[in-house]
């Protein structure tokens, strides 16, 4: 049996693309979940690796969307190799378990580590991004709800006694909105 295995971060990404890959790569049944790679219990993932059995192949679109580091993908194709079963990578044809497998796997680690090592590269650019946006004033996060103003007033509504409910009503915002305004 050839599984596929369609992997994205977050519910707003898309699998279609995956999906349409592992499909036209012959696949027959496809797990799918949105999961980050770094996670070692992903439930769809676990079900998947359990239900191997020897000539079984697990196709992925890249090794990316297994799992982050090299520890963790060599775990994942330890247990692979474990049940009997293969794997293939589409996008990187020289990860394919079915022939070599020495090989293979001293391949997979080091796609594993460059992962691991561009993913480490990204966190570090968008956290140097992120503090100089910060030091030139751009506020970071979600835009208020209530302008300069309606904060002021609906701190003075407080400080008077009116209920953050009532408050939250006449602003159209919820009460938690309200609660949080600094006092």
């Amino acid at each position: 049996m050839i599984y596929g295995y369609a992997r994205v971060s977050t519910e707003a990404q898309e699998l279609r693309s995956q999906l349409a890959q592992l499909k036209a790569a012959g696949c027959e049944k496809i797990y799918q979940e949105k999961e980050s790679r770094m996670r070692e219990d992903r439930p769809q993932l676990t079900k998947l690796l359990k239900s191997l059995k020897s000539d079984d192949v697990l196709m992925v679109v890249a090794t990316d969307r297994l799992g982050g580091g090299p520890r963790l993908l060599l775990n994942i194709l330890d247990a692979i190799r474990t049940s009997g079963a293969g794997f293939k990578s589409l996008t990187e044809p020289h990860i394919d378990t079915t022939g070599s497998p020495e090989q293979a796997e001293m391949t997979f680690f080091w796609v594993g580590w460059a992962a691991r090592w561009e993913w480490q590269r990204i966190r570090a650019r968008t956290s140097t991004g992120r503090a100089e946006a910060m030091a030139r004033g751009v506020k970071m996060g979600r835009k208020f709800k209530l302008t300069d103003h309606q904060r002021r007033e609906a701190l003075v509504r407080l400080a008077a006694g009116e209920t953050q409910r009532a408050i939250a009503r006449s602003y159209n915002v919820s009460q938690s909105t309200i609660a949080r305004l600094p006092r």
